[in-house]
């Protein structure tokens, strides 16, 4: 096929340039109905480009025009037998995944540092997890990969598990010996569902780690907007036919995707696309030297700890694998959580990061940034390090990652979400059921799971949660004092 080729944006472009009068919606009518501040802000053109399935523009829930093509195009450059564009994000494809993988009541092996949107799709499918707990690197508190001896075990252990879901890379880049691991799953007939959203552009050099597609995953959900520069919650979905039916992933996506799918985040995945088909190598490396140069000039300031990849302390592999676009570093030598250097950057320099945590911060390099952006983010990172004493002791121990012992679950995500529950405090939540999750956000990863007794270590890492700052969703109430529990369930265990 012919990559230099867009064909969704060329048939939005030739519906623009024909003389049409408008009856469809949306209602704006191009420019002419828009607020004029949000004119001003957005520009004619996108007003102009945000059409509907208007004739020549095909449908994205049942293509057959430019929507199938540019699909296509995207499934022969990441190497898949099938692509979907997504309009509701990674998670949708997420849900897709497990919906389309697993019945109610099947098992599927998930990771405990997946992402909230696993849980939705838990949710929905009433599908029951079996929980994997990676491991946990003491120096950085960084959750590592998944591997391929763990998820062996964890089939041998229980062969009734149906699928295996892996989130690789992570948040922090951290990447799983997928190859591995698809082939362990495939030995047993099962298929391997990945979480790509921060991969999008592992593709196109051999500088970063392969991707899931290259490596044999049977479906790979993608945040193109996180990495490769297409619209905010627009994402594609890949598949490798064979253990997965097409037409369950196709109905799935019906049923979690919206049916008035915004032509403005499909184009602009047609043109990220393009863009890493005609250009992907030469952006990804200059992405990776950029990284690089930060990476080694931050690792040079007193009091700045840079992660790298290494061994955990058993000596099995921790992260086999990671994305050099993610710049993972810390000043918990100068006695700052991550989240303080998080907030005192933005506040003292106006430079942004991607997120914090409880010791690291994480900023994300693209081909978008600039050798400039790299400058000010190294002066702002050294001017805070220079500005706060180092500390020892009591210092670090303030800033050690929280760890959570493994959960007891006594119902599935969906009977937890569908029973009958009710508010209660957080100081008499101890022992009862969780109806709903409590997930810090960013990065998502839930901390208590709808369906899980609610020990007393959670509840004090909700505290300390609460203490700092940290933004923490499901909560019952806006001052974040309440939970939603399975009306009825025991009390007052701790």
């Amino acid at each position: 096929m012919n990559q230099k080729r867009t064909p969704l944006i060329d048939a939005i472009r030739r519906f623009q340039n024909e003389q049409h009068t408008y009856f469809r919606i949306p209602g704006h009518r191009e420019e002419r109905g828009a607020d004029s501040r949000a004119l001003r802000l957005l520009g004619k053109r996108i007003w102009r480009s945000d059409l509907t399935e208007a004739e020549g523009l095909d449908d994205l829930h049942d293509p057959h025009g430019p929507i199938l093509q540019a699909q296509q195009l995207a499934a022969e450059l990441y190497g898949a037998d099938r692509t979907w564009f997504l309009v509701n994000g990674t998670t949708c494809g997420n849900e897709a995944m497990i919906l389309a993988s697993v019945r109610e009541g099947e098992k599927i092996l998930v990771p405990r540092n997946a992402h909230k949107s696993v849980l939705m799709g838990l949710v929905l499918s009433g599908a029951q997890p079996v929980w994997l707990y990676p491991p946990v690197e003491s120096s950085s508190g960084l959750t590592g990969a998944v591997s391929p001896a763990a998820v062996r075990r964890a089939l041998d252990v229980d062969p009734e598990i149906r699928a295996v879901f892996l989130v690789s890379p992570t948040y922090y880049g951290i990447c799983s010996d997928i190859r591995t691991i698809a082939g362990v799953c495939h030995e047993r007939g099962i298929p391997l569902l990945v979480d790509e959203a921060h991969g999008a552009h592992l593709y196109f050099s051999s500088a970063t780690p392969a991707g899931a597609m290259q490596q044999g995953a049977d479906l790979c959900a993608q945040s193109t907007h996180k990495t490769v520069g297409s619209f905010t919650q627009s994402s594609m979905l890949h598949m490798r036919s064979g253990l997965v039916s097409p037409d369950a992933v196709d109905a799935a996506l019906k049923l979690v995707m919206s049916t008035s799918p915004s032509y403005l985040l499909m184009a602009s995945l047609d043109g990220a696309r393009h863009q890493m088909a005609v250009r992907g190598a030469e952006l990804t490396e200059r992405a990776v030297r950029l990284a690089a140069r930060a990476g080694k000039a931050l690792g040079k300031i007193e009091g700045v700890d840079v992660w790298r990849p290494s061994a955990s302390a058993d000596g099995k592999t921790f992260a086999p694998a990671a994305d050099p676009l993610r710049l993972v570093f810390s000043l918990r030598r100068c006695g700052l959580t991550g989240y303080a250097l998080q907030k005192r950057l933005y506040e003292e320099t106006g430079v942004t990061l991607e997120l914090a945590d409880w010791q690291c911060a994480v900023a994300v390099i693209t081909w978008g940034n600039t050798e400039k952006d790299i400058d000010r983010l190294i002066a702002a990172v050294r001017r805070i390090a220079r500005s706060t004493p180092h500390v020892t002791g009591a210092g670090y121990a303030r800033v050690r990652q929280p760890h959570l012992p493994p959960a007891q679950t006594v119902m599935t995500p969906r009977q937890a979400f569908f029973a009958e529950a009710e508010p209660v405090s957080l100081q008499d939540a101890a022992g009862r059921i969780a109806a709903d999750s409590v997930i810090p956000y960013p990065p998502g990863i839930p901390v208590l799971c709808p369906g899980e007794r609610i020990s007393g270590e959670v509840l004090d890492f909700i505290g300390l949660c609460r203490k700092n700052g940290v933004p923490l969703h499901g909560l019952a109430d806006p001052k974040g004092e309440s939970i939603r529990v399975v009306r009825g369930s025991c009390r007052g265990m701790r």
